[in-house]
């Protein structure tokens, strides 16, 4: 298995499908990762020199990736939620924030159903 930026790539893969295990990285990143290593494409992993590993690691080194893209994230989720905007707010509450609707769907979000039973009324 390689390891690039931390992370146990799988060999038996293509080398564009296994740098998409990476957090970060994508299709069309994975395309240009090995464009920029000059790695071909239809190559899998467990045939890659130690080159032309060295070479994508480098490539990949140039991208917010992992750790680094994770932490940048949440830093922005909690800025929302400090200026109080509507996102922000949506965030805080644990509701859907891209204008989905919520009357019937959104179990993910909203979590699982919890059921109230109703009082019975005394009657006398």
């Amino acid at each position: 298995m390689a390891r690039i930026a931390g992370i146990d790539i799988p060999k038996n893969k293509r080398g564009v499908i296994s740098l998409t295990y990476i957090f970060g990285i994508g299709n069309s990143r994975a395309s240009k990762i090995l464009d920029i290593a000059g790695v071909d494409h239809s190559k899998q992993v467990s045939e890659w020199s130690d080159d032309e590993i060295s070479k994508i690691r480098d490539a990949v080194g140039s991208f917010t990736i992992e750790g680094e893209l994770r932490s940048e994230t949440q830093l922005n989720i909690k800025r929302l939620m400090d200026i109080g905007c509507y996102r922000g707010i949506r965030h805080r509450s644990g509701l859907p924030l891209r204008g989905q609707r919520t009357k019937n769907n959104s179990r993910t979000r909203k979590g699982k159903r919890k059921t109230v039973a109703n009082k019975k009324k005394v009657t006398k």
